[in-house]
């Protein structure tokens, strides 16, 4: 059993690296993005708080981020493990989350801040299914149109600049400290973020341990 965490500012691609990992490694992708989008979707009491917040361009609360997390993995639906995106985002989650679980690896994906904007201010997410595109990347078949379910493609209500200038900082003032923790204390690899995704996940699979 391996258990991963992956790291990086929003738009380098953390949740497809996992999901190209747990898809070959029988892993379970716990993405606390598309937990928070799915409650969204579906007009929970959490989806309410989440979209007030995001909205605002701030970062979700720390007990309601824990309390999701810890739900999520106490379901114990990862025989050969997991891989975890979104989380920990700040050095209390980071220590909440390592009181609970020894991780095998992390990985951080390293991307500069104007292809972060460059990136994010191309996303789209289908309206009626919640599918992600990227104009850049992973553009839809037909424009505007999601090639799932044809449903109609939009922003989210927090790609856009302001919004992305906030995150940012709060990515810089919070996030890489933890970075810093999980050095000293676990295994990290730091890959190139703006290479492609092939060549990301082929360094990602060189220096992962228990990856081969």
């Amino acid at each position: 059993m391996h258990k991963y965490v992956i790291l990086g500012i929003q738009g380098s691609g953390k949740g497809t690296q996992a999901r190209l990992l747990a898809d070959d490694f029988d892993l379970e992708h716990v993405s606390v993005g598309e937990i928070f989008r799915w409650n969204v979707q579906h007009h929970t009491k959490i989806g309410a708080q989440v979209r007030r917040t995001i909205a605002a361009g701030s970062l979700v609360p720390d007990d309601l981020v824990e309390s999701v997390v810890g739900e999520r993995l106490a379901a114990h639906d990862w025989n050969y493990g997991f891989i975890i995106d979104g989380f920990p985002r700040n050095a209390r989650q980071a220590e909440f989350f390592l009181e609970s679980y020894d991780i095998d690896g992390v990985i951080n994906l390293h991307l500069d801040d104007t292809e972060v904007h460059r990136r994010v201010l191309a996303r789209r997410l289908c309206t009626q299914c919640g599918a992600d595109f990227n104009l850049l990347a992973r553009p839809p078949k037909e424009e505007g149109t999601c090639d799932l379910c044809g449903g109609q493609l939009g922003t989210r209500a927090d790609d856009n600049p302001a919004a992305l200038a906030v995150r940012l900082a709060a990515y810089h003032g919070e996030t890489r400290p933890v970075i810093e923790i999980f050095q000293r204390k676990e295994y990290v690899i730091t890959i190139d973020g703006a290479q492609d995704i092939t060549t990301v996940q082929d360094a990602i699979r060189t220096q992962l341990p228990g990856i081969s």
